[in-house]
């Protein structure tokens, strides 16, 4: 067992990667989207349990819910919030966009940029 940090939100975590099987994150059901999501379309390593179960909630709510293609689409506090007069985009946002903008974005859910 290794003791490391959620490459989401950083929480400590302990990962049993010698033995995944065993791993605490196994006890986790996840969709095979989300599974599919995760190895496909991010870089993250080792995640928390509260981190996997947002990421499956993220990919239920993409079933049906697709990306806004209009501005007039978004919908503050789903896909946006103004902060000092910016646009901050929700994690909600960055899912179903489907990519990385390689930005550095606030609340991007790739894993590649933290």
């Amino acid at each position: 067992m290794q003791k490391e940090n959620c490459t989401h939100c950083r929480k400590p975590i302990v990962c049993n990667v010698d033995d995944i099987s065993n791993c605490d994150c196994q006890k986790v059901e996840l969709l095979d989207e989300t599974v599919q999501f995760l190895y496909d379309k991010t870089q993250h390593d080792c995640l928390c349990n509260d981190c996997l179960k947002k990421f499956d909630e993220l990919t239920k709510f993409s079933l049906t819910n697709k990306f806004p293609k209009r501005p007039t689409e978004m919908v503050e506090g789903l896909h946006f919030y103004m902060e000092n007069g910016y646009f901050v985009f929700t994690e909600t946002y960055h899912f179903l966009k489907g990519r990385c903008c390689k930005n550095g974005c606030r609340h991007c859910v790739y894993g590649i940029h933290k």
